[in-house]
């Protein structure tokens, strides 16, 4: 079956442990999900890597019952969040830290000083590591009961839907239900079948054609210059939206058959009107999570109460505490970079960027506001937002060429071709049919582009599953069956697909 969760072999899983679920005593409903979820993992690959969410579930559930229990917190909180980063730093980090080092002697002409080695990832590691890390540190906290069952923990760590992108859960608000009794609910299974549904459109129809012109560019960085560069980028923007936002709605869509809420992790990012709105759109429970174990814990440090005093002497208090924030945000925005993988490409990309961006963005709102006025124009007028929004989403897209490019000397070299023989003209010659994709399959795109941004767009205003339930039964079953079979007919199966292979499940 491997990890492939748009497969049939998949579906068959699924089914049959929907099936399981709801026949089996309410009070053990949970034990199903601990053994599909165990399942998953020993069909998904290779079976011995599921030592590591056992060992990591356990740790934590060690860790968490003896702070609980024993009158120096610390140091059980100390021990158990050192294993469990530690091995996620070995696992991930080692060959970055070693690279990096080699790097650097090697501008002097000295030979490797570190030698690097190669890891069997297991799957989700990142996501479930951070899930149960926020438990044990709310544990700590205080904010969550300890769990005092080992196998119900470990049914929550491991919980197999959202294993391979996310969403990251919190126990404390996400945990409990996984051991409430569930009844068989037709609205649970329709809806969740219907987001799952759109999901697989998403991953299989828009983000595998987007996909086609991205990798042709980006596997090409020196090939295509100008505005090939920019429209593969685009592509790229909605490559990875499409991919990681539909794994999502097959993560919830999948819960929700099982009665399971989880946390929503996207909201139309790309409407976003700066970069911290669009931090609140996108990948939502790694920003709400890095705020609340990195950025606050890190601002109430010795260091930073001492810090934050010496800039209020110096610059006053306004400044003083934005400067002292600033270097806080470094510090989460490099965090960030290096969770999404060890490569610079991704520190630059996925975290410096975005914390520039952020910190000249507050450092020129006052000053632009007042100019903006000044030359009599209403910073709040719609057309004023529509430009803020295009220019976030171009900052937004600078990054995703990092994050993208084979490696970070080909981001540059992409950035560099993206302003050479700029002509737009070319975008409407026959030169576009020489990036990957035949005419058919680009009027395909475009229409299906254009579709899963107009849906994305109605649910800013409420569920589109719950409009289209108020509507007579004839003209439901025509939506849903639509959508269906063009997802079906539509879908893209061509040579090297893998629909299993969603972007974020590698990191």
């Amino acid at each position: 079956m491997g990890a492939t969760v748009t497969s049939f072999y998949f579906l068959c899983f699924l089914a049959g442990l929907l099936l399981l679920y709801y026949i089996v005593p309410k009070s053990i409903q949970w034990v199903v999900l601990m053994a599909g979820s165990i399942a998953y993992y020993l069909l998904s690959g290779n079976g011995i890597l599921i030592i590591y969410p056992l060992l990591g579930s356990f740790v934590a559930f060690f860790g968490a019952y003896m702070i609980s229990k024993d009158d120096k917190p610390k140091v059980y909180l100390f021990l158990t969040v050192a294993l469990l980063i530690g091995t996620l730093f070995v696992l991930k980090y080692v060959n970055f830290i070693s690279n990096t080092v080699n790097g650097i002697v090697g501008w002097f002409n000295v030979e490797p000083v570190l030698p690097t080695t190669s890891f069997l990832i297991p799957l989700g590691i990142s996501f479930y590591t951070f899930t149960i890390l926020g438990y044990v540190i709310d544990v700590y906290n205080k904010i969550t009961p300890v769990q005092s069952n080992y196998f119900k923990f470990l049914t929550f760590g491991m919980y197999f839907a959202p294993v391979l992108s996310g969403p990251i859960m919190k126990y404390r608000e996400d945990g409990e239900q996984f051991f409430k009794p569930h009844k068989l609910e037709y609205r649970n299974i329709t809806f969740g079948a219907q987001r799952v549904l759109w999901g697989f459109f998403k991953t299989i129809v828009v983000s595998e054609r987007t996909k086609l012109i991205a990798d042709t560019v980006y596997n090409n960085p020196t090939e295509y210059q100008g505005v090939f560069v920019f429209l593969a980028t685009f592509c790229y923007a909605f490559t990875l939206y499409s991919n990681f936002s539909g794994c999502m709605d097959i993560v919830l869509g999948i819960s929700e058959m099982f009665a399971l809420k989880l946390p929503e992790n996207f909201s139309t990012p790309f409407l976003a009107k700066n970069i911290s709105d669009y931090w609140r759109r996108w990948h939502i429970t790694l920003g709400v999570w890095m705020k609340e174990y990195v950025f606050y814990p890190l601002l109430r440090t010795g260091f930073f109460t001492s810090l934050q005093k010496k800039m209020k002497d110096r610059f006053g208090k306004k400044k003083g505490k934005q400067y002292t924030t600033f270097f806080a945000m470094f510090i989460l925005w490099f965090t960030v970079g290096v969770w999404h993988g060890g490569d610079w490409k991704y520190v630059v990309g996925s975290g410096l960027l975005h914390w520039f961006y952020i910190v000249m963005g507050e450092l020129t709102l006052e000053p632009v506001t007042k100019i903006l006025t000044k030359v009599h124009i209403d910073p709040k007028a719609r057309w004023v937002d529509a430009l803020r929004v295009i220019r976030t989403f171009l900052l937004a897209c600078l990054g995703f060429v990092f994050f993208r490019a084979n490696s970070f000397n080909d981001a540059l070299i992409l950035i560099k071709n993206a302003f050479s023989s700029f002509n737009v003209s070319r975008l409407f010659s026959v030169d576009i049919f020489n990036m990957g994709i035949d005419p058919i399959e680009f009027t395909i795109m475009l229409v299906s582009l254009a579709l899963m941004i107009f849906i994305s767009v109605m649910g800013q205003n409420g569920s589109v599953r719950d409009k289209i339930s108020k509507k007579k039964l004839p003209v439901r079953w025509i939506i849903w069956y639509a959508l269906l079979f063009y997802t079906i007919l539509l879908g893209y199966y061509g040579p090297g697909f893998s629909a299993s292979e969603f972007i974020y499940q590698g990191f």
